[in-house]
């Protein structure tokens, strides 16, 4: 059996807490009853697909989502409501990263958009004093920035080939069962994020 040397994080409710029913009651406050509808963490529209994998810009996002819902909100308001899913980093798995970074090489593979990117690295900055995710692994991929999203084969190529990884050599760890599902088809190891928390994963004890 080959020894881990690798380990790539997904992002939300791995490292960063989020939740998507705030989102939910955020638009919902604004008189849009079915954002649930639109978008969830199992599935989404097509206009969410296109922002995630970079092919269209956050204001283009805000006109197409106005007519989609046939709403007249403010772009301000649409960013806000749709940044209202992100809550907050367990400093706890902040510090766990910077406690593998030495041991493991360390990444992070997450399906995201320009529009909670920038939310977010604005977030770890003013509550950890942190500039951006960057800066506690070897590298980020971001799906916005790859055109590339998973649970698709090709991201996970990408990153392989991008950062000459071994497969079998590397654990990755998500909360979404499609993804995990590639990965170990891909030859990786897995590990599924349901219950247990991060940090007090098996893998991490003995660091």
């Amino acid at each position: 059996m080959n020894k881990v040397k690798n380990i790539i994080f997904d992002l939300g409710n791995v490292i960063l807490d989020i939740n998507t029913s705030r989102s939910e009651t955020a638009f919902a406050n604004y008189g849009l009853k079915n954002f649930e509808n639109l978008y969830t963490l199992a599935a989404q529209s097509e206009l969410f697909d296109r922002l995630e994998v970079g092919n269209i810009t956050p204001k283009e996002f805000y006109a197409e989502f106005r007519e989609l819902t046939g709403t007249h909100l403010s772009d301000d308001i649409i960013k806000d409501c749709w940044n209202a899913l992100i809550l907050d980093y367990e400093p706890k798995r902040i510090k766990l990263l910077k406690q593998v970074k030495p041991e493991y090489r360390t990444f992070i593979l997450s399906n995201t958009n320009k529009i909670h990117y920038d939310f977010y690295t604005d977030l770890i900055k003013k509550t950890q004093n942190i500039d951006g995710l960057e800066s506690l692994v070897e590298k980020a991929y971001f799906s916005h920035e790859l055109n590339l999203k998973k649970p698709g084969r090709e991201i996970f190529h990408y990153v392989l080939q991008d950062s000459n990884l071994i497969a079998n050599e590397t654990i990755f760890i998500d909360d979404n069962k499609p993804n995990i599902i590639t990965a170990y088809e891909m030859g990786f190891k897995t590990v599924l994020l349901e219950d247990t928390p991060l940090e007090e994963l098996e893998i991490f004890r003995n660091i």
